[in-house]
């Protein structure tokens, strides 16, 4: 700070006139809000989509009609789409926000998959649900919409890649599980498939349920909005989360960059003061099956007929998209489904499963779907690349990002700025992010079980009460009184007191006088405000700590647990995925077709397997080598003929060919080669080009090539030792 009296006055004038036009300017830009908001309330189908767009279904006119509806992005002028590519398919969530973040703005997931040369479709919804729908009635809508979008493009290599964002993700895979001829790759961007998981003293959002005593606080809610739950709530929650950022952090940050903050801050309020509502069964069902419940990953939900919905039914690829700093759908709820589902990657394997997941350092939940850097890195990548993730062998992935000039072979196979790198992984490396032990399974079980009572004693005790109560009118009152749409309204059109910021905005902008970094106040208005941050965001962590502890001293009583029926000395977890053994038969039926088929093909089936015996060593694969396999399945007039599917399931029957015999699918090689030298000769040179794309092979890869190059330019077929060297055989009785 200046010694100079004389400039610290100065000082001290400069910084109150920047600091009074400031605060002009924000109070403004919080009017502007105001007139946003209501001026996208008044719209019949609010939404924040950057595109252009063409109704192609409405749910409503569906014989069980819903409030969704499907359309069709028109591409901009200078956007290029190609009929032959498969068509995205974007869901957005409803999870008290409207629709449209998944096409916020260019950088988005519509906007990187048409710059890809994809055809784009939207699911959203309007602001309120038809009366009595159901989330099976959505189910079978989104159905519909898919078949919609594979009956207009009949020329695609592939069914729809679908995006399921946040909520909107559990919603897509039971849809899949049900449906699996529907779906082309799944991404799932932040949703949450296993509620329960989670790391000690993180994330404690998992809690809230069974603080609450369970969801008849939900269905409380729901009778109090005569059937209808008010969405601010779950965006209440949200805010919740993080009260450094809700009550101080995003109005600070806009007052103190108003002249560069405000046309971002207005569009993201667009979208995040668009509250939607839902059905009282909606909100029911998700609470009960899903938050509370965690059903869904055990195989535990059902539909109406009785089916089960097991996420094993799933064919297509599934991305997983999660983030560390995401305190919403942290990587244990994004991921740990996996370790419901499955004891094993071979078990992965057994149901024809892959699964590739990518975990972002620091992104928040928001980010993954509304930041621009995400945009043009990850999802970018998932679709420039989506056909090299639906032709990857069953099994389990992560995803690697690898910056495009590093990489120093064959960056003309490169299609973006990133090169997609998919390394195989084991359970054993979900397991290390952390998770829940034996005990913490039994505390959210008993939890559960404690909500399924209360919510049946507020059922039979108080909900008569309160619906007899309840009115349409009330209900309505009670929504525009929610804190949430007060801070929109309070500046809005109808507050007659903040008519005089016209002017006084008008006249800020025109004498605007912006103070210098260095200005010893401004120094100390950001002192102020980091202290202000760090004793609430100490209040967070006090409240949290308080939190869990108070839930796992409540929930580990074994007077509880016995009580509600959990067994605290039982060494298996409460719910877990049953197994099937019918599908370990079904399992052994196809092992035996796959050995009377290893000597059955032709050059492209061999091609194929000495591709995919290479990779296997290398346990890992990037986008260099699919574009070079490409150009491997243009070869030869059969291989021309085969569409993506066919060429996809050849791969994995390959691919299972190796697996379950390698010493036999070695040996049979030989027999698929064509006597032609020079057919064989040009094929080799094919492979040696994609095995080789991300650079000269090294250690066990290099010596499996080897091995190829001898089968390939033996006349005889080749015989396997135990230690994988092979050794020429002689055509003994042939």
């Amino acid at each position: 700070m200046a010694n100079d009296p004389a400039d610290v006055f100065v000082d001290a004038i400069s910084y109150s006139i920047d600091a009074g036009q400031r605060l002009t300017l924000f109070l403004d830009a919080l009017r502007q809000r105001g007139l946003q908001y209501e001026e996208h309330l008044a719209k019949l189908a609010p939404h924040v989509l950057d595109y252009d767009a063409e109704l192609v279904c409405d749910g409503r006119q569906l014989a069980r009609p819903v409030n969704y509806i499907l359309a069709h992005i028109v591409p901009p002028p200078d956007v290029v789409i190609d009929e032959l590519k498969r068509p995205f398919v974007i869901v957005d969530p409803r999870a008290g926000h409207g629709p449209g973040i998944g096409g916020f703005k260019a950088d988005s997931e519509i906007g990187v998959a048409m710059k890809a040369g994809h055809p784009c479709y939207f699911v959203g919804f309007l602001p309120d649900p038809v009366p009595g729908q159901t989330i099976a009635d959505i189910a079978l809508a989104e159905a519909t919409f898919l078949e919609r979008v594979i009956a207009r493009h009949p020329k695609a290599e592939g069914k729809p890649c679908v995006i399921g964002n946040c909520q909107a993700g559990w919603a897509v895979m039971i849809l899949a599980a049900l449906r699996p001829e529907l779906f082309g790759p799944i991404i799932l961007a932040g949703s949450p498939l296993s509620y329960w998981a989670g790391v000690s003293g993180q994330n404690p959002m998992r809690y809230s349920g069974g603080l609450l005593g369970g969801s008849w606080l939900t269905a409380l809610t729901s009778d109090l909005g005569a059937g209808t739950f008010d969405g601010a709530w779950l965006v209440q929650n949200f805010e919740n989360q993080n009260p450094a950022n809700t009550l101080w952090t995003k109005q600070y940050n806009l007052y103190s960059k108003i002249d560069t903050e405000a046309e971002r801050y207005l569009a993201f309020e667009k979208w995040w003061g668009g509250h939607v509502t839902l059905n009282a069964e909606e909100i029911q069902f998700i609470v009960d099956e899903l938050f509370i419940g965690n059903k869904l990953a055990c195989g535990e939900i059902r539909t109406a007929d009785g089916t089960s919905i097991d996420l094993r039914n799933i064919r297509s690829p599934i991305v997983v998209f999660c983030s560390k700093g995401d305190n919403i759908t942290p990587p244990q709820q994004a991921l740990d489904w996996i370790l419901d589902l499955y004891g094993s990657v071979d078990e992965i394997r057994a149901y024809g499963q892959t699964i590739v997941y990518a975990i972002h350092d620091k992104i928040g939940h928001l980010g993954i779907f509304v930041s621009a850097g995400v945009a043009r890195k990850e999802h970018d990548e998932f679709a420039s690349n989506i056909d090299f993730i639906d032709m990857l062998p069953p099994g389990l992935y992560e995803a690697v990002f690898e910056p495009k000039a590093s990489a120093a072979d064959n960056q003309d196979l490169v299609t973006g700025d990133w090169v997609l790198r998919c390394e195989a992984r084991t359970l054993d490396d979900i397991r290390a992010l952390g998770g829940n032990d034996l005990e913490d399974e039994r505390r959210f079980a008993t939890a559960a079980r404690v909500s399924e009572i209360n919510l049946s004693l507020y059922r039979a005790l108080v909900q008569p009460w309160i619906q007899a109560s309840a009115s349409p009118a009330v209900a309505q009152a009670m929504r525009k009184l929610h804190p949430l749409r007060l801070q929109y309204e309070l500046f809005g059109s109808q507050n007659p007191f903040m008519s005089w910021l016209d002017t006084a905005a008008s006249e800020a902008r025109q004498g605007r006088q912006a103070i210098a970094d260095d200005n010893p106040f401004l120094k100390a208005q950001e002192v102020v405000s980091a202290q202000i941050v760090n004793a609430l965001d100490n209040w967070r962590i006090m409240v949290e700590r308080v939190s869990e502890q108070a839930f796992r001293t409540v929930y580990s009583s074994p007077l509880l647990q016995s009580a509600v029926g959990i067994d605290s000395s039982s060494p298996r977890r409460p719910r877990s995925a049953a197994k099937s053994k019918l599908h370990a038969e079904l399992v052994a039926k196809r092992i035996e077709e796959l050995r009377s088929g290893f000597a059955r093909g032709g050059l492209l089936h061999a091609c194929v397997r000495a591709l995919l015996y290479v990779g296997m060593a290398k346990e890992s694969a990037d986008e260099r080598g699919f574009e070079a396999i490409r150009r491997l399945r243009k070869q030869g007039e059969h291989a021309r003929k085969l569409t993506l599917a066919e060429f996809k399931a050849l791969t994995r029957e390959q691919f299972f060919m190796l697996l379950i015999d390698q010493e036999e699918a070695l040996r049979t090689l030989s027999d698929l080669l064509p006597p032609d030298p020079g057919l064989k000769g040009a094929a080799l040179a094919l492979i040696e080009q994609a095995v080789t794309a991300r650079g000269p092979l090294s250690g066990p890869a290099a010596g499996r090539l080897d091995e190829v190059r001898r089968l390939f330019d033996s006349a005889s077929p080749l015989d396997a030792s135990p230690h994988g060297k092979l050794r020429v055989a002689t055509r003994q009785g042939r």
